[in-house]
């Protein structure tokens, strides 16, 4: 289970940013998750609040935003989702589209007491 070790990671990132700026206290940790990151949500959450435990970020939230997936088509020049997962095609033209968006794992804000 990967999502343990990406929780990990992200509460010691956090504790780095928090101890940076004066020792911040997080309420909540706001994450963007792309459908194409290979990362479980359901697991991650879980991972992330047994990680926490005993940590300064106990009792905190981690809020995931997921990202669909955004596709470039050169043929079009425009922007789309895919038809599906499976199928990374233009569903205008059918051409193959270059993905610009859904690989997203980034902590993208963190929500902190005043």
């Amino acid at each position: 289970m990967h999502e343990l070790s990406i929780a990990i990671s992200m509460i010691d990132q956090i504790q780095e940013e928090s101890e940076s700026r004066g020792g911040l206290t997080v309420k909540a940790v706001h994450l963007s998750l792309g459908l194409l990151s290979g990362v479980d949500k359901d697991a991650l959450q879980f991972c992330y609040k047994a990680a926490c435990q005993g940590t300064f970020l106990e009792g905190s939230q981690l809020v995931i935003e997921v990202v669909p997936i955004v596709l470039y088509c050169p043929a079009c020049l425009t922007e789309s989702r895919p038809v599906s997962i499976q199928q990374l095609a233009c569903p205008e033209c059918r051409t193959a589209g270059r993905v610009i968006r859904g690989h997203e794992l980034e902590v993208a804000s963190l929500e902190v007491a005043a």
